[in-house]
């Protein structure tokens, strides 16, 4: 079972990553007895501040020099030094060019890194297509922090989750993960963010998605943290997509009445297991509308927000 995630959406997987439990291999000296690789989930990480210049790097070789990559299955990277300056372009590098060493990888997170190691705005990314393109078979990729992310079109047969954590979702990378052929994802969560910090796209951007084209198998759609949730609600409400979704996620944004006045007078959405639209703006009216409209459905209707309060906020942006 996957840890719960806290209020705020954002953990740092210390503990658990994709079913498997993690070891912080830089928490571990040179004697340290080594678990199974393949029963782990390996995270690497440094002290966010003060770090010399290739610190993550020589951590990464040692694990290179220590364990046997050909089982390891699931990767969790932390902090690099300095991700407030310093891109991941490195680690998607190092990771990259030593993917042959990896046969057995599924599951990735790049930038497990919480707030008080450095905003999850303030985080450097970079262009994480080569971890699509040198790892085939890689079935989940997690990615937090949307400063200079960024994302070309690519085919991937072996993904079947693709995750973006960002305050502030850059328009190319939407309109990318639009473009991209992705046959057997299951999963797409999109944290769309806020103008102030990057998240600019529109709903003219997600369209690709709403289609559902290029997404065949996706059951799952998280159309997240946008303080356009309502325009989003609005397109949701006729998106082609909708009708082979066993869970939906318009949570975290500025989602207000007139949002989900368009979910219950669009297409049906009573074949959804989940509707997750916690961190909203909606009336108490409204709620139990939404409730009787969908009794077979489980609706998160939790963390209201004032309905009245002039100003609205999604749940993570800096």
């Amino acid at each position: 079972m996957e840890q719960p995630l806290p209020p705020d959406g954002v953990h740092d997987y210390r503990d658990r990553y994709a079913g498997l439990p993690v070891v912080e291999f830089s928490g571990l000296g040179d004697d340290a007895e080594l678990p199974d690789p393949g029963a782990v989930v390996w995270r690497f990480s440094t002290e966010s501040y003060g770090e010399e210049q290739g610190a993550w790097a020589a951590i990464f070789t040692r694990f290179l020099e220590r364990v046997d990559t050909t089982a390891v299955r699931a990767v969790v990277v932390g902090c690099w030094e300095n991700p407030y300056e310093e891109s991941a372009e490195t680690v998607i590098r190092l990771l990259a060019d030593n993917a042959a060493r990896f046969p057995e990888l599924r599951a990735l997170f790049l930038g497990a890194i919480v707030s008080e190691e450095c905003e999850i705005s303030w985080i450097v990314q970079a262009d994480v297509t080569p971890l699509l393109e040198a790892f085939p078979l890689l079935e989940r990729l997690e990615v937090r922090g949307g400063a200079q992310l960024r994302l070309r079109a690519v085919r991937h047969e072996g993904l079947r989750m693709l995750r973006f954590e960002s305050g502030g979702l850059p328009a190319e990378v939407v309109r990318a993960v639009g473009q991209c052929d992705l046959p057997n994802l299951e999963h797409l969560d999109l944290w769309l963010g806020v103008e102030e910090y990057g998240g600019q796209a529109t709903v003219d951007d997600l369209e690709p998605i709403l289609t559902g084209e290029r997404l065949p198998r996706v059951t799952h759609l998280g159309l997240q943290d946008s303080e356009i949730e309502d325009e989003i609600a609005t397109a949701v409400g006729s998106a082609p997509v909708v009708a082979r979704l066993q869970t939906l996620s318009l949570s975290m944004g500025v989602l207000t009445d007139r949002g989900a006045e368009a979910l219950l007078t669009g297409q049906p959405l009573t074949h959804l297991r989940r509707l997750d639209l916690h961190h909203h703006f909606l009336t108490e009216t409204m709620m139990k509308r939404m409730e009787e409209a969908l009794p077979g459905v489980d609706v998160d209707l939790g963390e209201q927000e004032s309905p009245e309060d002039d100003w609205r906020f999604v749940a993570v942006d800096e």
